[in-house]
């Protein structure tokens, strides 16, 4: 749909990176050694900030390696660059051309026009998606995003809300940056386009806010969710490689699913980062509920939930750090822990632990499975911390979509 006197070079260099990405969604095989990058990236960030090298330095290493510039709008593509942790590797539509979202009604779900937002996420070539000016996009069916795509609400106030929401199914480097997500419905029992030449039959959707299936090399950062059908962000069916960063997160109540079910056990390979979240007001449970893979929740703020805050089943392996937790007041639920559907002598070995969480208002946490003294794997990541507790505040403070002005730092 979008012309270019290169397209043939251009489609086999994309043939080229799409292989490269497919074959490089492999779980890493020491996940511990991404634990330790995220550390010292925060160590680093937290330590330039006290030596006063960035005026508007935070300690957050991920906005720390982009905010700082005046000129953020001349310089986009610069953020596909500051990821962390397991979906550090997305690069979204870093190596294409700005597409500029100019109509945000006129939503077709099979037939999508120009300068609409549907029209540019399905295109085979990488794009990086903003937007004219601020806009509520009210989606017909789901927005199924092709690969290697970025949207990025940069210098707009941009809510998809109201409608079907994103979908990222079977495909690969996708960031999602400074959104508004929120009132997400169900759609399907349609048609939908998800690339030039194919559009489909789609059954009926969840409802989620940002639904991956299959993908991989994600990284969901700086958007503000709330309120969906089903879940917030879920992550099932295969998918690997995943950050999910400084997002602000309320009024829901099942907030994060990370792995579809007990017995599908490909989700072994899934490796998920989440880091620098405010799980805020109106929360009730999983943040996240985890399945199967390996899941490090770093340096989030914890200041609302009703059941519980992690939760699991199926063996997962849950690595909490320098998380901040502020329990209810209810007596029932001060336990930030969940161990699900299963009995104690089996869930007593899973892999659970808690390294230098503060816990408020008389929170706990159940650890279980392999400990500092158990496991060489963990006293290795153990060995350069994530950032205190204390700092959680200031890492998180701006989390959610940020209020960007054109000229002065976002």
């Amino acid at each position: 749909m979008l012309n270019s006197p290169y397209l043939s070079f251009t489609l086999i260099f994309f043939c080229c990176i799409l292989f490269s990405a497919l074959t490089s969604s492999l779980p890493v095989s020491d996940p511990e050694l991404v634990v330790e990058e995220v550390h010292r990236k925060i160590n680093e960030s937290m330590s330039r900030r006290k030596l006063g090298f960035f005026s508007c330095g935070t300690g957050n290493p991920i906005d720390d390696c982009w905010r700082c510039e005046k000129d953020w709008e001349n310089n986009r593509k610069r953020l596909a660059d500051c990821g962390i942790g397991f979906g550090k590797n997305a690069i979204g539509g870093r190596d294409g051309e700005i597409y500029v979202v100019t109509d945000p009604g006129n939503d077709d779900p099979v037939n999508p026009k120009p300068g609409t937002l549907r029209y540019a996420v399905i295109q085979d070539e990488p794009l990086w998606i903003i937007f004219k000016r601020d806009m509520t996009i009210q989606l017909k069916e789901e927005l199924i995003m092709n690969s290697f795509k970025t949207l990025d609400g940069r210098g707009a106030s941009v809510h998809i809300s109201g409608g079907p929401c994103i979908t990222i199914q079977y495909v690969t480097n996708i960031i999602i940056h400074g959104l508004h997500i929120h009132d997400c419905k169900q759609g399907g029992n349609t048609y939908v386009r998800d690339s030039p030449e194919h559009y489909g039959y789609r059954t009926v959707s969840d409802g989620d806010g940002v639904s991956i299936f299959g993908g991989s090399h994600v990284w969901v950062d700086h958007c503000s969710l709330s309120n969906c059908n089903d879940g917030l962000i879920d992550a099932i069916r295969g998918s690997t490689a995943i950050t999910i960063s400084n997002n602000y997160l309320t009024h829901h109540n099942k907030v994060m699913l990370l792995g579809h079910s007990d017995t599908y056990v490909q989700d072994k390979n899934m490796q998920v980062t989440i880091a620098f979240n405010h799980f805020g007001e109106g929360l009730v449970q999983r943040m996240p509920r985890c399945r199967h893979g390996y899941f490090h929740v770093v340096n989030n703020d914890y200041t609302h939930w009703e059941m519980y805050a992690i939760g699991g089943s199926a063996n997962p392996t849950i690595n909490s750090q320098g998380n901040r937790f502020l329990a209810p007041d209810d007596s029932s639920s001060k336990e930030v822990t969940k161990h699900e559907d299963a009995p104690e002598n089996e869930w007593r070995n899973w892999n659970w632990r808690s390294e230098g969480d503060l816990m408020l208002n008389g929170a706990f946490f159940t650890y279980s499975g392999a400990g500092p003294t158990k496991s060489s794997s963990y006293s290795k990541a153990s060995s350069l911390a994530a950032r205190p507790s204390s700092h959680v505040g200031e890492i998180t403070i701006a989390s959610g979509a940020l209020s960007c002005k054109r000229g002065s730092h976002c």
